[in-house]
């Protein structure tokens, strides 16, 4: 069983995806199909078995300092 990465780089999760027998994915919002272009989506509902929706996700604001 495997899950979404949190806080790993974007190159980590599809390879764990495919290579995990159960994907879940903890998403923030469920959306129509459509609404989301498709360069936006990282991992393909092929890999996922089981959406599970989110509560209370702290949305932190990155602040860079050059």
């Amino acid at each position: 069983m495997s899950n979404f990465l949190r806080k790993t780089a974007m190159n980590f999760n599809p390879p764990m995806c495919k290579a995990a027998k159960f994907c879940v994915a903890e998403v923030e919002e469920i959306v129509e199909v459509g609404e989301i272009p498709a360069e936006h989506v990282h991992i393909p509902s092929i890999y996922v078995k089981k959406v599970f929706l989110g509560k209370n996700f702290e949305k932190r604001i990155e602040v860079r300092f050059f």
